[in-house]
């Protein structure tokens, strides 16, 4: 297969869905299918390691290194935007968390014409694709390739913040990813056999010995090439060769590149709004005004409080404490190296009026910037990551130019909508309320940032202009929808609207963002995709309610 040029599906981009696709599209040992990847190995201790996850996603070797363009509303402050480049995607280097969102997100992209996407629709996906160690239910999976499970919760600290959740009036979900999502619990995370349960290792390493299957890393997609408006085939550039090359699909063509970089492929092979492809000098193959606009994104800060005993993840931040949990994992798979160590958190409103959550916590037993490698714990403390999860704010993936190879201009607009800044003011306060409840008193000695002199609005504003970073959730840019919606990229077969034999399929096709993290959901896209690539019918929806708070409109909580 290594040098076949003609394939039933071509799938670009080996990330979060691209795995997905690759194996379930391949379990037909008739179909050929090809996988192009940008990246390469994900054979490393860093990527496998789930405690190294900060190291990854600073590497140039496994990072597109992407930053966005000054961002207006925080100072002209340029945010890294990192992309996992390698096999897995992102799914090979983020912080593992399971969340696949709250049963509410996928009734609205019901609602915003994604027909069949509903919660019942999506919930037999999302049980599919998962092993959840402690067992499924009527809402967990038990027998699929993405191994998730809970944390020990063996620093003191989780359980603490768990107690001051209920102490502060909210309630205890024993399952987050279950009935009830508005609560404080446990979060799942993708973590199997002490290892990083990535795509790549739990749907394409399986899938490697099928003879019908072709896997080519170092190969950068360039170009859709189409016969009228059929895509019949892919341009890429692949390191070690000269030249462009050219694979050829006779059924279909998948773009399964992201957020960022599927709207840009899009672009540059002429599907997008041909005011801006006629800027660059780019061919019209189809005049989709809404490819790489109505970008989303989870903006949040680091809420760290110092904390008076030294029961901290801080014991272990020195050289030969990280050398022995590295030592213990790489023989035993198990110890501090096994986890994310964000193994507890919590989804609440921020005001009255607000249907279902809006706010999601990360607890860290430890004060750091967790996603950055070179950061350094200064102190015994803890901290939560805390942001809105629906923000009004659009952005956009526009082209720097007509050349593949150069970086798109990725403008997310934080904080342009009034509504996120009063959002932002209450995940201050709100926090500060619940590290001051009576679980947290015996190791609450300072609050670290945003600092007990933040209370005024003018200047949580200014704290947060300065200090919000991203969530890492980039999502939405070539949004389903109704095939007659002159903004909606694909219909609801994933099948890209004007065009013929090309979809999209990834995080890039939510109509809106979810309630939490990304990597759930785009596994789940890509197994419901997998069935509608493939004319089957879909799994019978599932037979189950969810929680909502009958007094959402007068009470917070």
């Amino acid at each position: 297969m290594a040098s076949e040029k003609d394939f039933d599906y071509i799938i670009v981009g080996a990330g979060s869905a691209g795995c997905v696709l690759a194996n379930r599209l391949s379990e037909d040992e008739t179909q050929r299918v090809l996988l192009l990847e940008h990246g390469g190995s994900d054979r490393s201790m860093y990527i496998q390691m789930p405690s190294a996850l900060g190291i990854p996603m600073n590497s140039e070797k496994y990072d597109w290194g992407y930053y966005t363009e000054p961002e207006p509303h925080l100072g002209g402050r340029r945010l890294h935007a990192p992309r996992g480049k390698v096999l897995g995607g992102s799914s090979s280097t983020n912080g593992l968390v399971y969340v696949r969102g709250n049963p509410l997100d996928f009734e609205r992209w019901q609602s915003e014409g994604a027909t069949g996407w509903g919660y019942r629709d999506v919930l037999p996906y999302f049980r599919k694709a998962e092993t959840r160690a402690s067992g499924g239910d009527a809402y967990r999976g038990d027998s699929g390739p993405l191994a998730t499970r809970y944390g020990s919760l063996a620093n003191p600290l989780h359980e603490v913040w768990l107690t001051t959740g209920t102490q502060a009036g909210y309630s205890r979900s024993p399952d987050l990813n279950g009935f009830r999502q508005e609560a404080f619990g446990r979060f799942d995370m993708t973590v199997g056999g002490g290892r990083r349960s990535s795509t790549s290792n739990a749907y394409l390493r399986p899938a490697l010995g099928r003879k019908n299957l072709a896997v080519q890393t170092h190969s950068h997609a360039t170009k859709i090439l189409f016969e009228g408006r059929r895509a019949i085939g892919v341009e890429y550039q692949r390191d070690g060769y000269d030249g462009a090359q050219v694979a050829r699909a006779s059924r279909e063509i998948i773009v399964a590149a992201g957020a960022i970089n599927s709207p840009q492929l899009l672009k540059l092979s002429g599907v997008g709004p041909a005011a801006e492809l006629a800027e660059h000098g780019i061919a019209v193959v189809c005049d989709r005004p809404g490819v790489g606009e109505n970008l989303q994104d989870h903006a949040e800060f680091y809420f760290q409080v110092a904390c008076s005993e030294p029961i901290t993840l801080y014991s272990v931040m020195n050289p030969f404490s990280k050398a022995l949990i590295g030592l213990r994992w790489l023989l035993f798979k198990n110890g501090l190296g096994a986890t994310n160590h964000c193994e507890s958190g919590g989804f609440i409103r921020s005001r009255a009026g607000v249907r279902y959550p809006n706010i999601q916590y990360h607890f860290l037993p430890m004060a750091i910037v967790t996603y950055n490698k070179s950061a350094q714990a200064r102190e015994h403390g803890f901290q939560a990551h805390v942001g809105p999860m629906q923000s009004k704010s659009r952005g956009s993936i526009r082209l720097a130019s007509a050349n593949p190879l150069a970086a798109p201009r990725i403008q997310f607009n934080y904080m342009s909508h009034e509504e996120d800044w009063a959002d932002m003011r209450a995940c201050v306060r709100l926090t500060r309320e619940i590290f001051g409840q009576p679980a947290f008193e015996r190791f609450y000695s300072r609050e670290i940032m945003p600092g007990a002199h933040i209370t005024s609005d003018a200047d949580i504003d200014a704290f947060i202009k300065e200090k919000m970073q991203s969530g890492y959730h980039p999502s939405c840019s070539c949004r389903m929808g109704a095939a007659s919606d002159p903004l909606a990229v694909v219909d609801p077969e994933t099948r890209v609207i004007g065009v013929e034999a090309l979809r999209v399929v990834d995080a890039s096709i939510m109509p809106s963002i979810t309630n939490g993290n990304l990597n759930a959901p785009t596994i789940m896209i890509a197994e419901k995709a997998a069935d509608l690539v493939q004319g089957r019918a879909p799994l019978l929806q599932a037979n189950v309610d969810w929680y909502e708070d009958e007094n959402w409109r007068t009470s917070q909580r």
